[in-house]
């Protein structure tokens, strides 16, 4: 990791990693999960975007709280967040510091998307865990692979809107293995499923969820979705990107924002771009929208 990407860690919103981590916040305090606490004592400075407690004295940034509340050193706690975050850390570093960085090379992983192939794992996770329709499995060209290791990963093409590949994202498929993703060099990996646009009419809703679990889900259910990479990481080129869309297209954009502060600061957020954005809302015991399709398909 560079000082560039450790500062985007701490830059990642304080109070959305505290939720991130179980921590319920309200009006920028929470309990202090670092000593027996009835009262909330932990303040959250969203200016500064650090942490205190006025009691037992802990303190520090984003990478700080994960370190003190999951007990991981400097190193672990940056891949959590980024894991958790979606935010792409390097994976090949340059030999030389002095050595620039090459760009995404789509022509190194085209052909496996050309013929997509899911492997056991990769099959038990699409289709009996999250009984995404098979149908959106091809739409979204999701193929897998396992490392030398024998650990199985899910490959999850990013493509533009004129449907030329720009990104990868690999999903680790052993639950609580790390690092829980991987990006190639040079990965593209902002909105997601662009290539749905080219299927919408005048008048049709779009629906825009967090991450490709909900937009996989959402597809599942019949509507055409584009997905944000992660609560924490609209960026600004995403923003004139929506700006754009919500221009040039005569339609309706639509949002179950996930149960959480991040989610619900995710609709405010592309609210302010998209000022007609239609709010829905999930029931409570479900905290995002694959949870929810979920219990439908399962009838619960």
């Amino acid at each position: 990791m560079n000082k560039l990407e450790i500062q985007e860690l701490r830059d990642l919103p304080i109070e959305g990693v505290a939720e991130r981590l179980g921590l319920q916040v309200e009006r920028h305090k929470s309990l202090c999960p670092f000593h027996e606490d009835s009262h909330p004592s932990l303040s959250y400075r969203v200016s500064k975007n650090t942490y205190r407690c006025f009691v037992c004295g802990a303190n520090g940034d984003t990478i700080e709280l994960v370190m003190r509340h999951l007990n991981k050193d400097f190193k672990e706690a940056c891949r959590w967040l980024a894991d958790e975050n979606c935010v792409i850390l390097d994976e090949w570093k340059p030999a030389k510091t002095d050595e620039v960085q090459k760009p995404f090379d789509a022509t190194m992983y085209e052909h496996f998307f050309e013929r997509p192939w899911l492997n056991e794992e990769a099959r038990k996770f699409l289709f009996d865990e999250r009984r995404i329709d098979p149908r959106v499995v091809r739409w979204c060209r999701l193929t897998s692979w396992k490392n030398r290791s024998g650990i199985p990963w899910l490959q999850i093409p990013y493509f533009n809107h004129e449907g030329r590949l720009v990104g990868i994202q690999n999903r680790n498929l052993i639950k609580g293995a790390t690092p829980r993703f991987r990006f190639p060099q040079g990965a593209q990996c902002n909105i997601y499923n662009l290539p749905v646009l080219n299927l919408l009419k005048p008048g049709d809703a779009l629906y825009i969820t967090e991450g490709c679990s909900d937009c996989w889900a959402m597809l599942s259910s019949g509507h055409k979705a584009i997905a944000i990479p992660s609560a924490t990481l609209l960026t600004p080129r995403d923003k004139e990107q929506l700006s754009i869309l919500n221009s040039q297209l005569s339609i309706s954009f639509h949002m179950y924002p996930d149960n959480d502060v991040p989610g619900e600061r995710l609709f405010l957020q592309l609210k302010e771009v998209l000022p007609s954005l239609v709010h829905h809302q999930l029931p409570p015991d479900c905290k995002d929208f694959s949870e929810y399709y979920l219990n439908l398909k399962l009838g619960t």
